[in-house]
């Protein structure tokens, strides 16, 4: 089992004045980050924690550094290892949902789900698996996305939207949360119907809260979708079911506009733009523009509510949504 290297957690304030204490007592050299309250680094390890609470601890040393002094003087219970005995909800069947390339300029918007299980669950405790965001190789994603998709007990699903058909489905819509919103509930509802490859059923999916309001999504979800409880809360890329979807969205993502994308006559593959839809023209400039025309994402201001996606669908959306081809043809 090779030794753990990053390690993420929660602390309460009285912990990080002990952890601190500690790192100071050790000879830890303190620096700034952004956000941290405080940070240290040594020798193999980096520690940061974070204003809002959260630990996090890099390095080769991690795993020791958490067994010898996080746990005894910090924590004051062994944890690393013990996770899912002291959180029994880390085990339960569960979707989770996330997605990629939302405000980005150039390449399509995937939005992934996937389901797993106890057994999932034991079989990547050692993978890496966490938020794509917290990835910075492309080579990593796709090696940790072929492993999800191969992991026996695993079921995923893949919503991609291309920019054509985004374009059309956003001047519907007016509302970058809205088209999530639908996707994220198409997801879903493509899971569900895939139930009996999931052993057991899942409990509930799980999202990244996107938008202001829960019913954004709630409000979206199709007939089997509300079949289960659906769980949304900021940061939810912490849960593992998340992660593995947000890595799936990334690769979906990277990958796309390889294979799309061959009229962008431009050195990158990814833009985000500003509200207003300006951006493709500083990186084409002349030539590039009418491509970046045709293959770039809309602008995206705040439109309509979850309840206003679905009165969408129901009077005019048919054709986009088999465009982007998740509806059956006529």
């Amino acid at each position: 089992m090779k030794p753990l290297t990053s390690y993420t957690g929660k602390l309460t304030d009285e912990q990080a004045s002990a952890l601190e204490t500690a790192l100071s007592s050790r000879g830890f050299k303190f620096r700034a980050v952004p956000y941290a309250r405080f940070a240290g680094e040594k020798d193999k390890i980096n520690v940061v924690f974070y204003e809002s609470g959260k630990l996090v601890v890099q390095g080769k040393g991690t795993q020791e550094f958490i067994e010898f002094v996080l746990e005894p003087e910090v924590l004051k219970q062994a944890r690393l290892g013990y996770e899912t005995v002291l959180n029994p909800d880390l085990l339960l069947p569960r979707i989770g949902v996330d997605e990629s390339g939302k405000g980005d300029f150039f390449g399509p918007l995937c939005i992934a789900g996937v389901y797993i299980n106890e057994n999932v669950v034991k079989a990547w405790k050692d993978a890496g698996i966490r938020d794509s965001k917290n990835i910075s190789s492309d080579k990593k994603i796709s090696e940790l996305a072929e492993l999800i998709r191969k992991t026996p007990g695993c079921v995923v699903n893949i919503v991609t939207i291309g920019n054509e058909a985004y374009n059309r489905l956003y001047a519907r819509m007016k509302s970058v949360n809205t088209i999530l919103a639908w996707g994220h509930a198409r997801v879903i509802e493509n899971l569900m119907g895939q139930r009996h490859q999931m052993n057991p059923a899942p409990v509930k999916a799980i999202s990244d809260q996107f938008a202001s309001s829960k019913d954004v999504v709630a409000k979206a979800l199709m007939s089997l979708g509300r079949e289960i409880e659906l769980v949304q809360y900021h940061r939810a890329e912490e849960d593992l079911a998340v992660a593995a979807a947000s890595i799936l969205a990334r690769d979906g993502f990277v990958k796309r506009p390889g294979e799309t994308g061959k009229g962008i006559q431009c050195g990158t593959a990814e833009r985000r733009i500003d509200s207003r839809g300006r951006g493709g023209e500083e990186i084409c400039g002349g030539a590039g523009r009418r491509e970046s025309a045709e293959n770039r994402q809309g602008p995206f201001p705040h439109g309509l509510s979850g309840a206003g996606l679905a009165r969408a669908a129901e009077k005019g959306m048919a054709e986009e949504l088999r465009m982007v081809g998740h509806l059956p043809s006529s």
